[in-house]
Formats: C-alpha cells, structure tokens, sequence
C-alpha cells in the first residue's frame, strides 16, 4: 500500500456510517478514485469542513491498485468554491461538470482531465452573471474533448470536408460526433445550427476564444446541445440529474411562451 499525494476535488460523498463517509475525488494523479473518510462525522475530525461538494485540496490516500476503495488519510483544502454555491446558475453548471466527470473519467492517471475540470470551476466561479451559461457550456464541451469525446467541428464528420463559412445552416450530428458538409446524411439525432450558432460552437470549444454572447434562448439551446451529446454517448452511465436540472434551469421561472432556439 503506497501513500499518495495528489490535487484532489471532491465529487460526490456519502454517509457509510456513524462515523464516516464514502467520497468520490477527482485526482489529478490517480484519476476518479473512491475512498473512505473514517470518522469524518465526529465533532473533532481532522478533516473539518473540507470535504464538501467541489472542494479542492492536497488529499492523501493510502492507496492500492487492486482496491476500489481506499482509505484517505488527510485532506487539506486549498478551495472551498464556496462562490459557486452562492449563485445557483453557478452551482448547477459546476455540479453538471463534476457529474460527468464522476462517471466518464477512468480511475487512471489523466491529469489534462483534472485540470481542464478545475479550470472550468475557476472559470464559473468568475463569469459575469451574462456568461455564466457560456461558462458552463464551454467546460463541458473541454472537458468531453479531454475524455476523449470532442466533436469534429471545422471538418465533415462522415468524409473529411472542411467545413466553409457561409449563411446555410450546418448539420451537427450527435450520434455521428460532429458537424456533416452538405454532401453527406448525417444520422440523427440532427440539429441544424444557424450559421452564428455554429460560430459560437466554434468559440465554445476553444479555450483561446472569446466567450460568445449568448441571451436565454441561445444559451438553452446550447445548453440542450451539449447535454443530448452527453446523454447519447454516455447512455450507459445511468441517469444523469444534475446534467438534467442545469439543462433545464429548473431553478428559473418558465416564461409563458416559448422562446425560438438557436440549436434545437
């Protein structure tokens, strides 16, 4: 059994008894790895306030290759993420993110993963309140692209064909995993993005790019966009609530009439 120490943001925890807890870290050297917090729960645990929901800290596990649960051992915390509770739009876009990184990352060394989830946190953490969805989006689609699932967006998915800029509408394909050229039939499910929405995919895909501009009916269909791909290419994980409830913005009233989207 080694001693490791590693940057670690807290998943997912759960009661395992009185005294303890089950936490889910992501890792930056170790990967999504499961282990147990011992007497996390009484009133003079070490471990404090620390192991909360996207915290991040140093954590030490005490771990072993042929366990699935190992045992952690300290956790001392350099971010709460506080700032992300505070706001919900913040929180829902943050929780969509560590969701998917609980049930897609490998328990396996995969440190560009573990940085592009923190960098997405930070960047949520510090959006403008008219960003925050474009925030959240973007993280997303980054941090599919490092688990090994980033769309084909500048070349036709199906022949190679570069995609040029123009006024049509641009096919985007989720079972196909991109964008298809006006020669090809993309298979469904098919969106068919304006040629500004597929300009803000474009800049939502690289960390480089500006933030787009996006108000409420755009960003929900962005939103939409990258949780369908999810859930295609995913459909074996199980449910998925908090990708479910930050697509949706449970938390925000329905307006009485539908607004047009501009990727549905």
């Amino acid at each position: 059994m080694a001693l490791v120490t590693t940057p670690a943001v807290v998943l997912q925890t759960y009661r395992y008894s009185e005294t303890s807890k089950v936490v889910r870290l992501a890792t930056r050297e170790l990967g999504v790895q499961s282990a147990m917090a011992k007497g996390v729960l009484r009133p003079k645990s070490p471990f404090g306030a620390g192991l909360e929901l996207l915290s991040e800290g140093m954590a030490q596990l005490y771990f072993r290759e042929t366990r699935e649960l190992h045992t952690l051992g300290a956790f001392d915390v350099l971010d709460l993420r506080r700032d992300l509770a505070a706001d919900v739009g913040r929180f829902a876009g943050a929780t969509a993110l560590a969701e998917v990184m609980l049930k897609m990352a490998p328990p396996a060394p995969l440190p560009l993963a573990y940085d592009t989830l923190t960098g997405a946190l930070d960047a949520l953490a510090v959006a403008p309140p008219d960003a925050i969805d474009a925030a959240g989006v973007r993280g997303m689609w980054l941090l599919l692209g490092v688990l090994g699932f980033e769309p084909s967006l500048a070349t036709c998915v199906r022949d190679g064909a570069a995609i040029v800029d123009g006024t049509d509408p641009v096919a985007f394909s989720v079972a196909d995993g991109g964008v298809a050229c006006s020669n090809c039939t993309p298979s469904p499910p098919l969106s068919r993005l304006p040629r500004q929405a597929y300009r803000d995919l474009l800049a939502l895909n690289d960390a480089r790019a500006d933030l787009p501009r996006l108000d409420a009916p755009h960003a929900a269909a962005h939103r939409r966009l990258v949780a369908r791909f999810v859930r295609h290419h995913f459909a074996e994980t199980g449910a998925l609530s908090a990708l479910d409830f930050w697509e949706r913005h449970a938390w925000t009233p329905t307006p009485s009439t539908p607004a047009p989207s501009a990727a549905s």
